[in-house]
């Protein structure tokens, strides 16, 4: 087993004993490792239907700050090269207009299955076809299907949402015809697009109601049991290898206990992965071995935020089949510390959500981790990227949650291992909620990549310590106030010290 001290941490003011200097020493192992890292992702709903249409100088300046992996001159990220991504299949209630019972058009989705129930136009979501080609084109290998909603045609009230929020918009006679139609779209994409979906999701957050503002249908557990064994089935018979996601719950504490006021729609990992279950779902073939869900509601406080991810990791370990994916977050939270309302531009976002990527990554075992709207015309934290709220054009912004994510997504890459980095006090909640949190990871080329968030008002002193043999060249990149995923090479400084800049988020790459 080969261990090395990467880091010694100088900081004046990260007081254990006090009165005295404090170093942190940080130990990464190479040889212990914990889960894979499949990708990093987000969603193209619902601001791509427009977008995608935009002028081509725009809509490619929002791809390449989402996709990209190119350098500039100075080698610093032209974007955050996110792994996967993902497609909203939509409900089809855009073209019914007011009628839809969504008041915002933004919120509507167009829909390739019409109105006839047989018929499809694939020229329907042309805006977001145009941004799933742009992620293949720069890169992107892997693509999740979602539908917050069956098509309208099908469901029982006609609608993209519920009427009542008690169970499923959809009938047990409607279960296969919904399978065909997933199939169906898949089927289209892969064969005409080259667009091969890895997995598809077809019930998002079934916890929820429902009845308005936007497509989404209600699921109970034995609903989605016996729809997921009819859509199973129709994959197994059309030969569609596109993997079956669940359980995409809204958020991760319905996976691993019961919930007093949806019992029926909670405790899914046990539910449905326990054979002792009469829902269990575990020895269908076209079933994921992974659970989802997003990590809405539980983020603070910072107790609350290990708490709830400690539980996940114990039903990892008694599951060890099983992944998790954390699939969807942006921040609807109001606390003492942040609020959903204000577009998320400036640092105090891009911290606070970084805490909850290494959370996740950390103490979840999170394989994946995926941001909500890739691109937002709202004025509220759910966008990597934002901009006007007009249909034929606008302006757009970048902001300090997209690269502080791409401290993550730019340099760990798909089938990258999380390793070992063990430091004082790494898992207490004071250092969750006010320190330094550092994670590592090696990837598929041997790299070795640590990741530095420095929620601190001040500056840390790094001393770093390198294993010459195996490392020749170091580069490190920081996002902060004032530079998005800055490069600098370690090489060139002559000599061992390097500073995280207060609030920042420092990624470093050791090759």
């Amino acid at each position: 087993m080969k261990r090395w001290v990467l880091f010694g941490l100088a900081i004046s003011n990260f007081c254990f004993v006090s009165g005295q200097e404090n170093v942190i020493s940080i130990e990464i192992d190479t040889a212990t490792s914990f889960q894979t890292i499949h990708n990093f992702a987000a969603s193209d709903a619902w601001a791509a239907q427009y977008v995608g249409l935009w002028p081509e100088v725009k809509r490619n300046q929002v791809a390449e700050w989402l996709f990209s992996t190119e350098t500039d001159k100075m080698g610093s990220p032209k974007g955050i090269g996110l792994t996967a991504w993902r497609f909203n299949i939509g409900a089809g209630s855009a073209r019914q207009g007011g009628e839809s019972g969504i008041k915002d058009s933004w919120r509507r989705s167009e829909g390739f299955l019409q109105d006839d129930g047989s018929s499809y136009d694939w020229q329907k979501q042309a805006g977001q076809q145009w941004f799933l080609q742009a992620a293949k084109k720069n890169g992107v290998e892997q693509f999740i299907a979602f539908s917050n909603s069956p098509p309208v045609s099908m469901t029982m009230n006609g609608k993209g949402h519920s009427t009542n929020g008690k169970s499923a918009n959809l009938s047990t006679e409607n279960y296969a015809a919904y399978g065909n139609f997933l199939a169906d779209v898949l089927k289209h994409f892969k064969d005409s697009l080259a667009i091969d979906f890895n997995y598809t999701s077809p019930f998002n957050e079934p916890q929820w109601e429902w009845k308005g503002g936007q497509e989404g249908s209600p699921w109970n557990n034995d609903e989605l049991a016996s729809a997921t064994r009819m859509i199973d089935s129709v994959f197994q018979s059309r030969n569609i290898s596109s993997k079956i996601e669940i359980t995409e719950a809204g958020a991760i504490d319905y996976l691993t206990g019961s919930k007093e006021k949806y019992p029926n729609r909670s405790d899914q990992i046990e539910t449905f992965f326990n054979p002792d279950n009469p829902h269990f779902l575990g020895n269908l073939k076209g079933l994921a071995p992974k659970v989802a869900a997003h990590s809405y509601f539980t983020t603070w406080n910072v107790e609350k935020l290990k708490r709830e991810r400690e539980r996940i990791a114990e039903k990892l370990h008694k599951y060890p089949f099983l992944e998790y994916w954390m699939s969807e977050y942006c921040i609807l939270e109001n606390n003492e510390e942040i609020k959903g309302k204000g577009r998320g531009v400036a640092m105090q976002t891009a911290l606070y959500v970084a805490r909850v990527i290494h959370a996740d990554l950390t103490i979840a075992n999170a394989s994946a981790w995926h941001w909500w709207l890739a691109m937002s015309p709202y004025d509220f934290k759910d966008g990597l990227v934002y901009h006007d709220k007009r249909v034929d054009d606008g302006d757009i912004y970048d902001s300090k949650l997209l690269w502080a994510f791409g401290n993550y997504s730019r340099f760990i890459r798909p089938g990258a291992s999380r390793i070992s980095a063990i430091y004082k006090n790494d898992t207490s909640t004071e250092t969750l909620q006010n320190g330094v949190l550092i994670s590592a990871y090696k990837n598929k080329d041997n790299s070795v990549v640590v990741v530095a968030v420095n929620q601190k008002n001040t500056a840390v002193d790094l001393m770093l310590s390198l294993d010459l043999e195996s490392f020749k060249k170091v580069n490190c990149y920081v996002t902060d106030a004032e530079q998005n995923l800055k490069s600098k090479d370690l090489e060139k400084q002559g000599n061992d010290k390097y500073t995280l800049n207060r609030k920042s988020v420092t990624t470093f790459v050791f090759r």
